[in-house]
């Protein structure tokens, strides 16, 4: 299965760091978050990774390389601006063809423990079906999103919010999703899209499945939270390993 990575994003909220740093490039822990998340990928056994970016991709590129570093292959999907997420799938599709038709995508901008392993049997069970699906990984409604994104009942069930029953719980989807390469069928590379008509249509279908993920989960998005995270991390050496980029 190979996975994708989501470096595209401009990161308005993190500016003035952003302004000459991709996000994805911005330390924590003495690394840059996108490399939390290769290592993360490689110690699960993902050795193929599809990086996409738009704003600064030359640094990304750059600081990166071609992944023997990590013990990993990265191929680039360079975009002149941000496709969105299913844009950005559509036209890295090519790429991330060749291994079946369902990966791994997470956003490079976030920071967790969860282990990527974790997801083979989801992964197995996608594959198999004749439609196709997605698998998502939901997380604690955090302050600033109170009410959450989808709710998950206790079969692994997604539902909208406004039509889910009361047995399920409202939850915040953690940018880490198993997709079907078949859902962005008809998207032409090149075209700007959310995945948010994607999800909506699964969930509808009934073929929109989620788990419950309890552990380290922060999605970064200014420079205080960038600094809060750096300090917490430097605080528990069992999380900040050496990094491999000087």
């Amino acid at each position: 299965m190979k996975a994708m990575i989501f470096a595209a994003g401009r990161g308005e909220r993190m500016r003035p760091l952003t302004d000459t740093t991709p996000k994805p490039l911005l330390c924590v822990g003495g690394k840059p978050l996108v490399v939390w998340q290769i290592e993360a990928l490689a110690r699960a056994g993902f050795t193929d990774i599809v990086v996409n970016h738009a704003w600064l991709g030359a640094q990304i590129e750059a600081t990166l390389g071609d992944g023997r570093a990590f013990g990993v292959r990265l191929a680039y999907s360079a975009e002149a601006e941000a496709l969105e997420t299913a844009g950005g799938i559509a036209k890295a599709r090519a790429l991330l063809e060749g291994n079946g038709n369902v990966f791994l995508a997470v956003s490079g901008d976030i920071f967790t423990t969860f282990d990527y392993a974790s997801l083979g049997a989801q992964a197995t069970r996608l594959a198999a079906l004749t439609e196709p699906g997605m698998h998502l990984v939901m997380v604690p409604n955090p302050g600033f999103h109170p009410k959450g994104d989808f709710a998950l009942d206790a079969s692994g069930r997604l539902y909208a919010r406004d039509t889910a029953p009361s047995t399920a719980e409202p939850l915040t989807f953690g940018n880490i999703a198993l997709y079907d390469l078949r859902l962005f069928d008809g998207i032409a590379p090149g075209t700007r899209m959310a995945l948010t008509p994607l999800y909506q249509r699964s969930v509808a279908a009934g073929r929109a499945s989620g788990e419950r993920f309890d552990g380290v989960w922060e999605n970064i998005g200014t420079p205080a939270q960038l600094a809060a995270l750096d300090t917490g991390l430097r605080a528990r050496h069992d999380l900040v390993p050496g990094s491999r980029i000087a």
